[in-house]
């Protein structure tokens, strides 16, 4: 039987400075993204998406991540608490963070980022989503290594206990949303993508992808203890992910209908 390592959430302590594992996931989810950036404007050779547009991209998806996730983690997970608690949004140190309100905050700063830019939306959200899912692997092996969001008990051969938790083997389902949202989610993109698309396409493949991934993978992965299972016994985390099942194959069958 396997047994989570209990690494220290602590990656580099320098005096009173804590440099924590996952806030290097999220630095390196952001190189990544710089670097197949660079790599996705010489393939596309758009004079209208060059180095200097992804770095404002860059930015602008940060503020997205950050400010969406945490206000979708308040609203989505925890309303009635903050509601109550309303300068505790402010304390982000104590962890809770929304994959889907940080997708939301995105989409936002990109709409914002394309109207400056007087660039289509969807153009932007079509080069970046290829980018993403290395990032979305990161966080997975940041839940990972903090022993964190782990599966609901199992008897497979590759079970493993979280004795922070209790001693049941459990889905390492961290490893399986690293696998499915991050390594086979970007190679489906970074292949469909490599060939001009009509616009809009390669943006609702993400949709389509990571929704029935994460729906996939939350059927192993431990409920939150606040909220448990919902309606028709699915997570908060799969009746989030369905509209994005549903609005990415609207996207992309209307994107392949139109004449090019």
């Amino acid at each position: 039987m396997l047994v989570h390592p209990q690494f220290n959430p602590v990656a580099i302590q320098l005096g009173p400075l804590a440099i924590h594992w996952y806030g290097l996931m999220y630095l390196a989810g952001f190189l990544t993204f710089l670097w197949l950036g660079r790599k996705r404007i010489a393939i596309l050779n758009n004079p209208r998406i060059d180095a200097r547009l992804l770095d404002d991209l860059l930015f602008y998806g940060v503020l997205g991540v950050i400010f969406g996730g945490r206000l979708g983690y308040v609203f989505f997970y925890k309303a009635s608490y903050y509601l109550g608690h309303p300068l505790e949004i402010l304390a982000v140190w104590q962890g809770g963070m929304s994959f889907h309100g940080g997708f939301l905050g995105v989409l936002a700063a990109m709409a914002w980022f394309a109207h400056k830019q007087r660039l289509r939306w969807l153009e932007i959200t079509d080069f970046i989503a290829p980018l993403v899912p290395p990032g979305l692997a990161f966080g997975r092996l940041g839940n990972f290594i903090n022993g964190e969001l782990w599966g609901r008990p199992a008897d497979v051969p590759w079970a493993m206990i979280f004795p922070r938790v209790d001693n049941l083997p459990r889905h390492p389902s961290q490893l399986y949303e690293f696998a499915l949202e991050g390594l086979l989610l970007f190679t489906l993109l970074w292949l469909y993508a490599r060939k001009p698309r009509p616009v809009g396409t390669v943006s609702g493949l993400f949709l389509i992808g990571y929704g029935s991934f994460r729906l996939l993978g939350e059927f192993t992965r431990e409920p939150d203890d606040f909220l448990g299972l919902l309606s028709l016994g699915m997570s908060m985390g799969q009746w989030l992910s369905l509209p994005m099942v549903i609005a990415g194959t609207f996207l992309m069958t209307r994107s392949l209908r139109r004449p090019a």
